[in-house]
C-alpha cells in the first residue's frame, strides 16, 4: 500500500519541477566553478529567473546578491539584468509597486546604454506591470514608447510582441476596432515569420474580438485554427482561453452540447495544470449556462465548484500577501546590510583622508626640523618638494567629489574644471616651492664637510703667519 502511495505521489508531481531542478542544479555547479565576477552575476541572475515561480524568496536573495556584486565591480549591464530579474519576481508574487520601482530603476540604467532591444524589453515590462494594476492608459503609454523605438531601430524580434500586447490592452479597454487592428497586425507578422505558435496567439485574440462584435463565423474560424497551433506549442493556459471562447460562441449559436463540451475541456486542462483563474472562468460559465437551461443539479454542482475555487484563490492570495510582506522585509534587510557596507567604506575613506590631513603638517614639521640639522641641502630640497606635492594632491582629492557632483560625472566638464584648477595650482606650486626651499635653507647650519674645510683653511693661515 505504501509503495502504491509513493508511486501515485511521484506520478502526480509536475514533470516541469524536476526539469527546473536539474537546470538550477547545473547553474549552481557552473557558479561554483566560475571565477570571473561578471559571469557570476549573469549566472546568479539566471538562477533567480529559474526560481521565480517555485521559490520566489530564494530567487530574490540570489538576485539581490547578483545586484550587490554588480554594483561592487561597477558592471552596469549586470546591474540592469539583476534589477530586471528582481522586478519580474515581484510582479509574479503580486508586489506590483516594487515591481514597478525596480523596472524604473532598470530603465534608468538601460537608457544610458545604446542597447535599444533591451530598452524596448524594459518598457514593455513596465507596461505589463500597469496591465496587472489595471491602469491601462499608462500601460499603453509605455507600449507606444516601446513601439516607437522598435520602429525607429527596426527591432524585428519585438515587432510581433508589441502588436499583440497593444491589441490585448485595447481588448481589455473594450475598444474593439483598435484591438482588431493590432491583433490583425500581429497575425500578419506571425505569417511573415512563419511562426505557427504566434499565429495561434493572434487568432485567439481575433476570435475574442469577432465574438464581441458578433461576427460568429469569423470567430469560429479563428478559434479553431488557433487551437490547432496552441496544441502544437503546448500553451495550455492560452488553450483554456480559446476553448472557453469557443464555448461562449456555441452558446450564442444555441448549440448547448458543444458549448458544454468546450467549457469542460477548458476546465479539465486548467485543473490539470493548476490554472486557478482559468478554472474559475470555466466553472462560472458552466454554472450560469446550466442555470439558464434550468438544469439545477448541474448548476448547483458548478456553483459549489466556484465557491471552492474562490476559497483556494483567497488562500493563494493570502500566501501571496505573506510573500509580499516577506519580500519587503528581505529587501529592507538587504538594504540595511548594503547601507552598513557603504557606511563602513565611507568611514574608511574618511579615516584615510584624516590621516593624510594630519600627515601633511606632520611631514612639513619633520622637514622643518631636519632643515636645522646638518644634512645635505639636496635632501632638504627633496623633502620640501614632497611636502608641497602631497599638499596639492590632497587638495585635488578633496575637490574631486564636489566637481563630480557639479558636473554630474560628465568627463568633459570634469577635465575642463581640473585643467583650470591645475592652471592656478602649478604656477602657485612653483612659487611656493621656490620660497619654501629658500626659507628652509636660509640661515641653516653649514654642512659638516664645508665646516671642516673652513677649519683647515684657518689652520693653513695660522701656519703661514708663524
Amino acid at each position: 500500500m505504501i509503495w502504491k502511495l509513493i508511486l501515485i505521489f511521484l506520478f502526480c508531481l509536475p514533470h516541469g519541477l524536476f526539469a527546473q531542478k536539474n537546470v538550477v542544479d547545473s547553474l549552481y555547479q557552473l557558479l561554483d566553478k566560475e571565477k570571473a565576477d561578471t559571469n557570476r552575476v549573469k549566472l546568479m541572475c539566471d538562477i533567480g529567473y529559474e526560481l521565480r515561480v517555485n521559490d520566489p524568496e530564494k530567487a530574490l536573495v540570489i538576485s539581490n546578491e547578483a545586484l550587490l556584486l554588480a554594483k561592487k565591480i561597477k558592471y552596469v549591464n549586470g546591474q540592469s539584468k539583476s534589477l530586471g530579474t528582481i522586478a519580474i519576481i515581484f510582479r509574479l508574487i503580486g508586489n506590483f509597486p516594487l515591481a514597478l520601482e525596480y523596472n524604473l530603476k532598470t530603465l534608468k540604467l538601460v537608457e544610458k546604454t545604446n542597447n535599444q532591444a533591451k530598452l524596448t524589453s524594459v518598457l514593455m515590462n513596465i507596461a505589463l506591470v500597469y496591465v496587472n494594476l489595471e491602469e491601462y492608459d499608462k500601460a499603453l503609454t509605455y507600449y507606444y514608447k516601446a513601439d516607437s523605438v522598435i520602429e525607429q531601430y527596426n527591432i524585428v524580434d519585438q515587432k510581433y510582441r508589441i502588436a499583440l500586447n497593444i491589441g490585448d490592452v485595447y481588448d481589455k479597454l473594450k475598444m474593439n476596432d483598435s484591438a482588431f487592428s493590432y491583433f490583425n497586425k500581429s497575425l500578419n507578422i506571425a505569417r511573415q515569420e512563419k511562426n505557427n505558435y504566434f499565429e495561434g496567439m493572434s487568432m485567439t485574440g481575433l476570435g475574442n474580438n469577432y465574438l464581441k462584435t458578433e461576427q460568429y463565423l469569423l470567430a469560429m474560424a479563428n478559434y479553431k485554427s488557433g487551437i490547432v497551433y496552441l496544441k502544437q506549442a503546448e500553451d495550455d493556459e492560452l488553450l483554456c482561453e480559446a476553448y472557453l471562447g469557443l464555448a461562449a460562441l456555441y452558446n450564442k449559436l444555441t448549440k448547448k452540447d458543444s458549448a458544454a463540451f468546450y467549457a469542460r475541456q477548458s476546465l479539465i486542462i486548467a485543473k490539470n495544470d493548476g490554472f486557478l483563474p482559468r478554472q474559475l472562468d470555466a466553472a462560472k460559465f458552466l454554472s450560469l449556462k446550466f442555470k439558464e437551461e434550468k438544469n439545477l443539479d448541474s448548476s448547483f454542482f458548478y456553483l459549489n465548484y466556484v465557491q471552492n475555487l474562490n476559497d483556494s484563490i483567497n488562500s493563494k492570495s493570502s500566501i501571496r500577501e505573506s510573500q509580499v510582506l516577506s519580500s519587503n522585509e528581505q529587501i529592507r534587510q538587504l538594504e540595511i546590510a548594503e547601507n552598513s557596507r557603504i557606511a563602513k567604506k565611507e568611514r574608511k575613506q574618511q579615516l584615510q583622508m584624516l590621516f593624510i590631513a594630519i600627515f601633511i603638517p606632520g611631514f612639513f614639521i619633520i622637514t622643518l626640523l631636519l632643515s636645522r640639522i646638518k644634512l645635505h641641502i639636496r635632501l632638504i630640497k627633496i623633502l620640501g618638494i614632497l611636502s608641497l606635492l602631497i599638499l596639492f594632491e590632497y587638495l585635488t582629492l578633496l575637490l574631486h567629489p564636489y566637481v563630480a557632483e557639479i558636473t554630474n560625472h560628465t568627463p568633459v566638464y570634469e577635465m575642463l574644471i581640473f585643467v583650470s584648477i591645475a592652471a592656478v595650482l602649478i604656477p602657485t606650486h612653483h612659487r611656493v616651492e621656490s620660497w619654501l626651499i629658500n626659507w628652509l635653507t636660509k640661515n641653516r647650519p653649514l654642512f659638516a664637510g664645508n665646516k671642516l674645510k673652513m677649519k683647515r683653511t684657518k689652520i693653513i693661515i695660522k701656519s703661514s703667519k708663524e
